[in-house]
């Protein structure tokens, strides 16, 4: 299992995350994702630029995640509500056992389920008002 901090911008992700890496040095993991990506989805013109995901692997130990908000999904930037914990489980039942263990008694924003992205994934803020997502991905055949 991996654990590592995900943050949230309100449209400055992609912008914050090349100061990151240009002061603490590394390399982004795989392309920035954009919302405008999403399949079958319409997008508002001035959200389409905004980062649906970015990783910066500082070092072996250290990766930061981040995206923006969507305001026409229903995100809100707040102060206080930009920095998630996410955590990479070893197996898509580890990530089950995990997102009901921390989910319980908090509020799911996206339940566990399989993304077009490949992966097992889901968001929640656990009863302490913490901010968690599980993210799985999925090995090659694997459903």
């Amino acid at each position: 299992m991996k654990i590592n901090p995900y943050l949230n911008f309100d449209g400055t992700a992609e912008e914050a995350m090349l100061l990151y890496k240009s002061v603490l040095g590394g390399e982004f993991e795989g392309p920035i994702s954009y919302f405008s990506e999403i399949p079958d989805m319409e997008i508002p013109e001035e959200e389409k630029s905004r980062v649906m995901h970015i990783s910066l692997n500082v070092n072996e130990a250290v990766t930061i995640m981040a995206s923006d908000t969507s305001p026409s999904m229903g995100h809100v930037w707040v102060k206080g509500n930009q920095n998630y914990i996410s955590i990479l489980p070893d197996s898509k039942a580890e990530g089950e056992r995990i997102f009901k263990g921390l989910s319980e008694g908090g509020k799911v924003e996206m339940e566990y389920q399989k993304t077009f992205w490949g992966a097992y994934f889901g968001s929640f803020e656990d009863k302490f008002g913490i901010g968690w997502m599980v993210n799985y991905l999925l090995k090659p055949g694997e459903e």
